[in-house]
């Protein structure tokens, strides 16, 4: 990667290794039969959005799976499934980032919400004995912090700007298309992941 000064990388999918049908076999086991339907369901309350741009409260959100679901579950209940979704930060990931930082101002930007960064806090502390991204990443940007979400072009013009980041010599790095496209849309040369791990990268001329 000898092209690009500044990298920004998404989270989930990317550095973080995720598993969405662990979450809804989750919720499956909890009683709600249309957990393979749950996320197109919140989107259309936006309840998943407003989680995610810190607009509501997590008490909010659990009270809006009870409702789109009909079901007493409780709030613990609730998270527990909704965190299920995360697996854990991979050696072979930091051991990369750790690497490409020596050359790069590395930069994480991700549709997170308090609900998994609370769980995913704990478990890369658990892992790692610290809470390491504070060591890897020059900042973080997390949506439900500065109330913008992928693949919104606000969110990319706020990185460019609050970082200082040349836009020439800035590049992206998600496992969504969609957000990817965004990103190109404001002009940011993007990469789309396809296999899951970022050591993919290391190789690139980028």
């Amino acid at each position: 990667m000898t092209s690009y000064k500044n990298i920004i990388f998404d989270l989930g999918g990317v550095i973080l290794t995720i598993d969405y049908k662990r979450t809804i076999e989750a919720f499956r086991n909890l009683g709600i039969v249309n957990a393979d339907t749950l996320y197109s369901k919140a989107a259309q309350t936006s309840l998943f959005d407003n989680l995610e741009k810190g607009l509501i409260s997590e008490s909010d959100f659990y009270d809006g799976i009870r409702l789109i679901n009909d079901k007493q579950i409780t709030n613990i209940q609730i998270r527990d499934a909704w965190n299920a979704i995360l697996i854990g930060l991979p050696e072979e990931n930091v051991v990369f980032l750790e690497k490409l930082k020596k050359s790069h101002r590395l930069f994480l930007l991700s549709n997170t919400n308090s609900i998994h960064e609370k769980a995913y806090r704990e478990m890369i502390v658990k892992q790692y004995g610290t809470f390491i991204f504070d060591e890897l990443f020059e900042k973080m940007y997390l949506s439900h912090h500065i109330h913008m979400r992928k693949p919104e072009r606000e969110i990319f013009e706020y990185v460019l700007t609050d970082s200082k980041l040349n836009i020439n010599e800035t590049c992206f790095i998600d496992d969504s298309p969609q957000h990817v496209d965004g990103a190109e849309r404001v002009g940011i040369r993007s990469y789309l992941l396809k296999d899951k791990s970022i050591v993919e990268f290391e190789n690139l001329k980028i």
